[in-house]
């Protein structure tokens, strides 16, 4: 059991990082004695390594939020997984369509003889 500013100092985050987290649901504040300061656990310490690695898999809060109720529910989890990764593949397949548009309009730069217009500028006009 470690204070806040103990825990966030261990995980390498801001107490308001935490204080976030506690605010969003996502992990649990820990009741206040009378006398002293909330006291964390090494499972909220765990719980917010996980919030940690899923953000950076780029899930949403709310999706984190799900994938902690989920917890021990494989199949679940999976179907979840496949949902987030078609998103993905939609987003990276959008990405190269806006690739291939933006380079085909830098490309008309290259090519440009009138000085006096920009034909990405005319194109979005």
């Amino acid at each position: 059991m470690i204070t806040i500013g103990k825990l966030a100092k261990k995980l390498n985050i801001n107490i308001e990082t935490i204080r976030f987290y506690e605010k969003k649901g996502l992990i649990s504040q820990p009741l206040k004695p009378e006398n002293g300061y909330r006291l964390y656990s090494e499972v909220i310490a765990k719980q917010l390594q996980f919030i940690f690695k899923a953000k950076g898999l780029g899930f949403t809060l709310n999706e984190i939020s799900s994938l902690m109720l989920m917890d021990g529910n494989c199949k679940q989890v999976e179907s979840f997984g496949l949902q987030k990764l078609d998103i993905i593949r939609h987003k990276i397949a959008d990405l190269q369509r806006l690739e291939s548009v933006i380079s085909e309009m830098t490309n008309s730069c290259k090519t440009n003889q009138d000085q006096s217009s920009c034909p990405i500028i005319d194109s979005l006009k």
